[in-house]
């Protein structure tokens, strides 16, 4: 139950970066100066009250091998009402069905797993660790037609961008 809830949150934090309906429903509101841009990453919240989402999410740098036709790929960590820090990636692509998803954080190496083409952490504590206090975290996942994919995403920023998600969704 807890991971469906986090892929459902995941998702609507996607839709509202991404959705020309969000200008309906209500836009995404960039935290702090320069647009909620911190280093290489962004802040935002979207909604109000119980409802509302803070979310910093920085894109990859470099894929290796590069991917055609790739679709919006993000690191992501997120706070709402009743669920905080929750870290997750999403790839751009659909992931197989047997996908293998990790982070190489420094000399460590997380797991993930996929829920409704989301892949999430439970070590949290540790990949919030390492986005404080490493550069770069790359992420291996099964891509399409089993193909394996590296996304290098940069961590500058990340330090400043979560105290900003942190301090609007405490």
């Amino acid at each position: 139950m807890m991971h469906a809830m986090k892929a459902i949150f995941a998702m609507l934090a996607t839709i509202a970066i991404l959705s020309p309906l969000a200008a309906t429903a209500g836009a995404p509101v960039p935290l702090g100066p320069n647009k909620g841009v911190f280093g290489d990453w962004t802040a935002a919240t979207y909604g109000s009250g119980a409802s509302k989402i803070c979310y910093a999410f920085t894109k990859p740098q470099s894929t290796t091998p590069p991917l055609d036709k790739r679709g919006l790929t993000m690191l992501t960590v997120t706070e709402r009402h009743g669920s905080h820090d929750e870290v997750s990636v999403t790839p751009g692509y659909i992931y197989p069905g047997n996908a293998a998803i990790s982070m190489q954080l420094g000399r460590n190496r997380l797991s993930f797993y996929v829920q409704d083409n989301v892949a999430f952490t439970d070590d949290v504590t540790q990949a919030l660790s390492g986005f404080a206090n490493q550069s770069q975290a790359g992420v291996t996942a099964t891509g399409p037609k089993g193909k394996k994919l590296t996304d290098q995403f940069s961590l500058s920023g990340f330090s400043a961008a979560y105290k900003a998600i942190a301090k609007a969704c405490p």
